[in-house]
């Protein structure tokens, strides 16, 4: 009984209390007072909290870590998954940024801006810090824990990808509608090869290289920075 009040709460924690929090605490105003690297700092200790609080609720539900993706895949597999996942969404992404530079689609907020790395000592905490912190993290917790949750509770794989997928994209409300709804098709592709293979760890690493190429390259390539914090 208490393993499954301690998921129901966890879950509706992931899917309502995350979403809100984040989009209260990344205002623009709020932003542009805190530097960059403090803002790296705070989210990277935010996820890795949620992390630890959904290991907790995992072990008392009995610590069934296999069901959460954490097996191993073949080598083959990994590469495959990851290289062509992040190919297409890296392709799509900037297909979707080139046309907000010309002006045929809308802007991205400030908020998305002011996260962008300026500095080298803010591009190399965003690629061997932020990005991997987001690929273990979220992938644990969205693609890991709550895919699986869902998934249980409408005795459905797919009810479980679209809704965890979902919640996946209402995390990054702050990114505005289109960060939404980018982020909810990201969520879902990954879905898709922790369903397929049984294993995280090329979501976690496809999501990794994403947020990598975005935040190194696609972010400085095609989004005009904001004054420097």
């Amino acid at each position: 009984m208490l393993a499954e009040v301690a998921r129901a709460v966890w879950v509706i924690c992931l899917v309502v209390a995350v979403p809100t929090l984040s989009l209260k605490t990344t205002r623009p105003e709020l932003l542009r007072q805190i530097p960059r690297l403090a803002l790296y700092l705070s989210a990277v200790l935010s996820q890795w909290a949620l992390v630890a609080a959904t290991l907790a609720v995992v072990e008392i539900s009995g610590g069934n870590w296999a069901a959460l993706g954490l097996r191993s895949a073949r080598l083959m597999t990994l590469a495959a998954w990851a290289i062509g996942l992040a190919g297409v969404i890296v392709s799509g992404l900037g297909g979707v940024l080139f046309l907000e530079r010309r002006g045929w689609w809308p802007a991205e907020p400030e908020t998305v801006l002011l996260l962008m790395p300026e500095t080298r000592k803010e591009k190399w905490w965003a690629l061997l810090i932020v990005a991997p912190t987001a690929g273990l993290c979220e992938e644990f917790l969205y693609r890991g824990f709550l895919l699986g949750a869902l998934s249980a509770w409408f005795h459905s794989a797919s009810w479980g990808l679209a809704t965890s997928s979902l919640a996946f994209g209402l995390a990054h409300t702050y990114q505005g509608s289109q960060g939404v709804a980018r982020a909810t098709v990201l969520g879902a592709l990954l879905a898709v090869s922790v369903l397929c293979t049984g294993s995280l760890y090329p979501a976690m690493l496809a999501h990794f290289l994403v947020d990598a190429t975005a935040l190194l390259w696609l972010g400085p390539r095609f989004l005009k920075p904001p004054p420097s914090l």
